[in-house]
């Protein structure tokens, strides 16, 4: 997009807005002598048969230059992202090695356009300047034999300049335009893969109703259904444990419960209300989510659990307070105040975590999808988390809790067990739990009884 306005922006236009009087000049000049109009667009025919031959030398190797710059970029993006795991393993040689090569790249399909697009502009440049004398020696002749004046001769020199002004024009602004035609097609592509949003009344509130019915889901290109079959229904203020191998499509389901994702059959609702038909903007209140990947925004902790809106203090506390975070954020250098960085760079892994989970309750929300919650958290994390769970629950929050470690699956109502392609167990969890024999789920039954016994012996002392 801002490729596409810079071109809109620019001078690199004025050719587009200057050629339509191109043919009403050349009629002027035909009118004041027919040789000077042939003369004038024989000479407009060569320079815009230059100005094609200039895009189709050119345009292969301004898109394979544009390609390769974005690669270079992505590179360097990546050595930002992942700073830390490239200075420890010394990966930083092989990553400056990959984008020269990218970069050379660039650089050489950029080089080959431009001498191509350099040449031809000095030709057209030429044949104009040669045209211009052209048509003042014509005028010249045609003033001495009588069937000229002088005045003619230089209005027809002067609309001459006029009217190939902009063919010359576009000839040297060619990369430019090439580049803003790539962009408008990046653009469309993108907007015609995203299906219009028909806008629609806002909803209530919701009570957190969620109901999965038929759900399947394929990624797109990939050859089977990641996710075939799904029905499910939780309760206003009831929580789901998902469970199951890797890359059985836990991620995908949240993604979809969330509304990020479109179902390709079925539908995934709340209260009766399809979630990707429902505008972000007006859902997005009611629902809390925490991916898996936790990105935080370059503004302070206040704004990050606030969603970067306009939130009161007392809403922003009570958040944190719900997430357990208060006392920690008040550690901080600057409490809600501290400005988080990039990423939440000057942040822990758990501490992020933390954070973020404090932003999915905030509202608070009617529906908490939390996507593997206690990936970077200790153990006084994980307490602060359990007792978020069990505060969401007291507030009538229907939870979604995808996790690999089995203390929070035993405060769950229900679990879902997913593997490729289907959903073998869903229930209560005790029901669940006597169901699944597979080796991925008899390690968490044992973890779970174990867990429960030792809870009883605790409260049994206490």
């Amino acid at each position: 997009m801002t490729t596409l306005r810079n071109f809109l922006t620019g001078p690199s236009v004025f050719p587009i807005l200057d050629a339509p009087w191109t043919p009403l000049f050349l009629i002027v000049i035909f009118l004041l002598h027919p040789l000077l109009g042939v003369l004038a667009t024989l000479g407009a025919v060569v320079l815009f048969g230059l100005a094609v031959a200039n895009d189709l030398s050119g345009r292969r190797a301004l898109e394979r230059a544009g390609t390769a710059s974005r690669a270079a970029l992505g590179h360097a993006e990546a050595a930002m992202r992942n700073a830390d795991a490239i200075l420890a393993m010394g990966v930083l040689p092989n990553l400056v090695r990959r984008w020269r090569r990218a970069n050379a790249e660039m650089l050489d399909f950029l080089a080959s356009a431009s001498h191509r697009s350099a040449a031809l502009g000095a030709l057209s440049k030429f044949i104009r300047m040669a045209l211009q004398i052209g048509i003042l020696g014509s005028g010249a002749w045609l003033v001495l034999t009588g069937h000229l004046t002088a005045g003619g001769m230089i209005a027809a020199s002067i609309l001459l300049g006029r009217a190939l002004a902009p063919v010359d024009q576009a000839i040297n602004s060619w990369k430019s335009a090439v580049a803003a035609r790539q962009a408008y097609r990046r653009v469309a592509a993108q907007l015609d893969a995203l299906p219009p949003r028909a806008e629609a009344m806002p909803l209530p509130a919701p009570r957190g109703l969620l109901t999965i019915e038929h759900l399947s889901y394929a990624h797109p290109g990939a050859g089977e259904a990641l996710l075939r079959g799904i029905n499910l229904r939780l309760e206003p203020g009831e929580s789901l444990g998902l469970i199951g191998p890797t890359a059985a499509g836990k991620t995908t389901l949240a993604r979809l419960i969330v509304g990020n994702l479109r179902p390709q059959t079925g539908h995934v609702r709340l209260d009766g209300a399809e979630v990707c038909q429902w505008d972000p903007a007006d859902r997005g209140p009611y629902i809390g989510y925490l991916p898996q990947d936790v990105e935080l925004f370059q503004a302070s902790v206040r704004d990050n659990i606030a969603r970067l809106g306009p939130a009161g203090a007392e809403a922003v506390v009570a958040a944190a307070r719900l997430a357990q975070v208060h006392d920690m954020i008040l550690r901080l250098p600057q409490a809600y105040e501290t400005p988080i960085g990039d990423g939440g760079i000057a942040l822990s892994g758990g501490q992020r975590q933390r954070i973020a989970l404090a932003r999915a309750v905030f509202g608070p929300p009617r529906l908490v999808v939390l996507d593997e919650p206690n990936a970077n958290l200790d153990q006084e994390g994980e307490a602060a988390l359990l007792a978020a769970l069990a505060g969401l629950k007291a507030a009538g929050a229907t939870t979604v809790v995808i996790a690999h470690r089995p203390s929070v699956l035993r405060h769950v109502d229900k679990i879902l067990v997913l593997r490729p392609g289907q959903a073998p167990a869903f229930g209560q969890r005790e029901e669940v739990l006597r169901q699944v024999t597979g080796p991925t789920e008899r390690p968490i039954a044992a973890h779970l009884q174990r867990t429960g016994e030792d809870e009883d012996v605790h409260s049994r002392r206490a």
